[in-house]
């Protein structure tokens, strides 16, 4: 849900918390003392080196993995919960593009937990993402015959597709050509308006502008709060 304050949005509700979180991987100390409030509405950019703990900060904040000390929170409304409704875009080096998958499937794969959706339903709501991400002439292609920008377009759909009310982004415009790239950031844009997203990029040129919040991590946290890093929105 986006935050907006005209929409019944309670801006300073939090919907993910890190407490203190720590962690190690053989001995060695990827990310330490860990804090992170994310609120509803919150659009926030991470930054950082190579190797600085980018994309295990994001597979902690999506249970992927268990902190070694500390603690990962979701929320919703009422209070804690255990699971979020999470949308995920990956980097592309963690997909195995030998999997014999259809692309339409790889996209379908996001509404695995819509147990309310008729098979109809599904297919409209693949129909309306490939057409979104401009691969229609491609649903019956594997994945690993797709080019890296159409895999990559493909796994944005897949974390569109079941309108989440928190969106994760790796590396988002890897691969991405530069005609896409505009319909990518319009996309990212219309998608803040209703989800919480959390979005690593080194390309922070436009992704800064949209942003509330930007976070540098490199083995620890540190928040930006330079006057251009503006807030989306005014709550009292």
């Amino acid at each position: 849900m986006a935050c907006n304050c005209n929409k019944n949005c309670n801006c300073q509700k939090s919907i993910i918390k890190l407490n203190n979180v720590n962690f190690f991987r053989e001995d060695k100390e990827i990310l330490s003392d860990i804090d992170l409030d994310v609120k509803y509405g919150d659009f926030v950019a991470v930054t950082g080196p190579n190797g600085g703990g980018k994309t295990t900060l994001l597979r902690l904040i999506l249970k992927l993995l268990k902190p070694t000390t500390g603690s990962v929170q979701y929320f919703n409304n009422d209070g804690p919960v255990n699971t979020l409704s999470i949308g995920y875009l990956p980097q592309k080096n963690m997909i195995d593009s030998h999997f014999p998958i259809l692309l339409e499937e790889v996209i379908a794969s996001g509404l695995l937990s819509r147990n309310d959706l008729s098979k109809k339903e599904i297919g409209e709501c693949v129909d309306a993402m490939l057409e979104l991400v401009g691969l229609s002439s491609h649903r019956h292609h594997p994945i690993g015959q797709l080019s890296g920008g159409q895999l990559q377009r493909g796994l944005l759909g897949r974390a569109l597709i079941s309108s989440p009310d928190v969106l994760v982004l790796d590396e988002p415009l890897s691969y991405i050509d530069k005609h896409f790239e505009k319909q990518m950031y319009d996309i990212i844009e219309k998608e803040a308006e209703r989800s919480t997203i959390i979005l690593v990029s080194h390309e922070m040129t436009t992704i800064a502008s949209m942003a509330n919040r930007h976070i540098i991590v490199d083995h620890r946290l540190h928040e930006c709060h330079a006057a251009h890093h503006y807030v989306r929105c005014d709550c009292d």
